[in-house]
């Protein structure tokens, strides 16, 4: 079998195991082109040929789109085909005009088993009114599939005519045409209920739902009546989510949310408390989904009693349906003793929206004490409201600990230069660790906002009496950067006396954040550590840093990294810092690099390390090194590597070469 006469068979397999496309809506030609006619006239050229199968079901589909009523005779022709009808049903499905609805109800006596299964379906498609005495016939025919499939058409195709006959067999047929009498009646009943027939949709719903049907279609039937009833729906709606069914209680609270009115609204709301205390949450997520303003004084009731759930639900409810007049729930609720609806309450208000709750929570603010200064300064942090700087400031000297607390956080969350002398001041003055800590946070954060601007304001904390201050100094003026910054740093990392200190300021030099442009003068003073510190740990720390700092430059050329590696060559001596300098090096094309990296092949320590750069850096074709070099490089390690794989690799890219 060729690979095309394979594609053709299973194509056509897969025609006719699949359902047929509803091609409807697509854009069949009634004002016809002369282009979409030139098309029309190819693809029935194809249907009149001998062409492979494949290609005439390419021309069924086609004809779906360019197709007029000239196609219909052709198309027509195909139905009692076994292995083209259901590609000619897709064309019909969509041609518009009696022409193709004559058709297929012609082929009706022409087809049986799994073709005139296909052909009802295409009429159910289609909503072909003259079909109706047909379908109605087939409803008791011997073919179960047949009597389903005619069952569902008749329900597509809707009106009281097919409601009657699909009533009268669900409430006399037996249970294997249940199902298919099910569907039809539940289409039927959508058909109504979309033209504002509210009462036979009604009707037919409740006669699905009261008959020994599959419990899906119970379920289907269930939500349909209550949704046609309207208000009158209420009572049913309520018995299912009281349900001890989980089905039933499932379709109660999906109907919940889509039953229009504010009766139904109220219901809900007022019956809340009726609920299971574990089924009260569901319901009022369910009651939150209908976005009906006549909820929100339930929510705001659960989220202040009821179980831990319950309350949480509304809480998060609350943050995105509620408005300011929420805020005292909240509040409320933001200082419980319980921490998890703490801190839920918390997190509504931060994104509770609109700029009425800012107004509201900034004047609340202003004469606030306690726990509730503490919520409100935390919110106001969180939701950056400027506004409320000078309060967050003035709270910093707070007597209660969690309201400074808050306030420094808040200030370190957004303020600027202006925030960093109350904030130093308050360095100064701290003996809590904790509070301290707190400051240290907030120092390095407005710092790493504001850089160079924050170092003068910092300074008073270099020469403070508390070792720990002068640490915080030594990370707030890291993270500010710049010249002074770093000048004050190294400073202090050579300078004698205070052993703790110095160590804490060479490893501040070591890991320099690389935030600002200005602070590639961090080179000079590790380079300066690196060959004469005081002790070798800081020539270590140093050398690390430095490495690092060229490893993460991304404003350093190639040449220039290779410039300062070879700086420090003299000064790697451990094994850690060769790894260091292979993670550098390791993607720079260059030669030296390359006999760098064969002489420390050479090493047993660093070896494997050295020997998959080599690997990784002369194995890329495009790398721009010379072939002799790549070759060089692949076949050093080689001979060097004890790692089987990557000799392979190696050579075989040596080999390529």
């Amino acid at each position: 079998m060729t690979i095309r006469n394979f594609f053709t068979t299973a194509l056509l397999a897969a025609a006719l195991t699949a359902p047929v496309l509803n091609l409807q809506s697509a854009p069949a030609a009634t004002n016809l082109t002369e282009e979409s006619r030139r098309k029309e006239a190819e693809m029935l050229a194809v249907l009149r040929s001998d062409k492979p199968l494949g290609e005439k079901a390419i021309a069924c589909k086609m004809l779906a789109v360019f197709g007029s009523r000239d196609a219909v005779p052709d198309l027509a022709a195909l139905l009692t085909n076994e292995q083209l009808s259901s590609w000619a049903r897709i064309g019909l499905e969509a041609i518009p005009g009696a022409e193709a609805d004559r058709a297929l109800r012609q082929a009706l006596g022409q087809v049986n088993g799994r073709l005139l299964v296909g052909v009802i379906n295409s009429i159910g498609v289609r909503r072909d009114v003259g079909a109706i005495s047909d379908l109605i016939e087939r409803l008791h025919a011997a073919d179960d599939e047949v009597a389903a499939a005619a069952a569902v058409a008749l329900g597509r195709i809707g009106g009281e005519r097919a409601a009657q006959a699909l009533t009268r067999n669900l409430t006399q047929g037996t249970p294997s045409r249940m199902p298919g009498l099910a569907e039809g009646c539940i289409r039927c009943a959508e058909g109504f209920l979309a033209d504002k027939q509210a009462a036979p949709a009604a009707r037919l719903y409740e006669t699905v739902r009261l008959a020994a049907v599959p419990k899906q279609k119970q379920l289907e039937a269930t939500r349909g009546v209550i949704l046609a009833r309207g208000d009158a729906g209420i009572p049913l709606l309520m018995e299912q989510l009281k349900s001890a069914d989980l089905e039933l209680l499932a379709i109660g609270l999906r109907t919940a949310r889509e039953l229009p009115g504010r009766k139904a609204t109220e219901a809900l709301a007022g019956g809340l408390r009726a609920f299971a205390p574990e089924r009260q949450p569901r319901v009022l997520l369910a009651l939150a989904d209908r976005n009906d303003a006549a909820a929100l004084p339930t929510i705001v009731e659960a989220a202040r009693t009821g179980s831990e759930e319950l309350r949480l639900v509304a809480i998060n409810v609350l943050e995105r349906q509620g408005d300011v007049s929420v805020i005292p729930t909240l509040l409320e609720t933001a200082g419980d003793q319980n921490t998890k609806l703490a801190q839920a309450a918390q997190a509504s208000l931060v994104r509770l929206p609109g700029e009425r709750v800012e107004a509201d929570l900034l004047n609340r603010l202003q004469s606030a004490q306690g726990k509730t200064r503490e919520v409100l300064i935390r919110v106001a942090g969180q939701r950056q409201m400027g506004a409320a700087i000078p309060l967050m400031v003035s709270a910093t000297e707070a007597e209660e600990a969690g309201v400074r607390g808050a306030a420094v956080q808040a200030v370190g969350l957004i303020g600027g230069v202006a925030q960093l002398e109350p904030l130093v001041q308050r360095m100064q003055k701290t003996t809590v660790a904790a509070e301290r800590d707190d400051l240290e946070t907030a120092l390095i954060a407005i710092s790493g906002r504001t850089g160079a601007a924050s170092v003068p304001a910092l300074l008073p904390l270099v020469h403070n009496g508390q070792e720990s201050v002068r640490v915080a100094a030594l990370h707030a003026l890291a993270a500010a950067g710049g010249p002074e910054a770093l000048k004050v740093i190294n400073a202090t990392a050579v300078a004698e006396g205070d052993d703790a200190l110095r160590d804490e300021a060479v490893r501040t030099l070591a890991t320099w954040p690389n935030t600002w442009p200005e602070d590639g003068a961090i080179v000079e003073p590790l380079l300066a550590l690196a060959r004469g510190g005081a002790k070798t740990s800081h020539q270590v720390l140093a050398l690390r840093g430095y490495l690092q700092y060229v490893q993460g430059n991304r404003n350093l050329g190639q040449p220039n990294k290779i410039a300062a590696v070879r700086e420090v060559l003299p000064l790697i001596k451990r094994p850690d810092e060769k790894r260091l300098v292979i993670s550098v090096v390791d993607s720079l094309a260059d030669p030296a690099v390359v006999d760098l990296l064969v002489e420390f092949g050479g090493d047993a320590a660093v070896k494997e390390d050295a020997c998959a750069a080599l690997v990784k850096l002369c194995g890329r074709k495009n790398s721009g090194l010379d072939a002799a070099v790549r070759r060089k490089g692949l076949e050093a390690a080689a001979e060097k590597t004890g790692n089987e794989d990557l000799r392979k690799r190696a050579r075989s890219q040596a080999a390529e070469i």
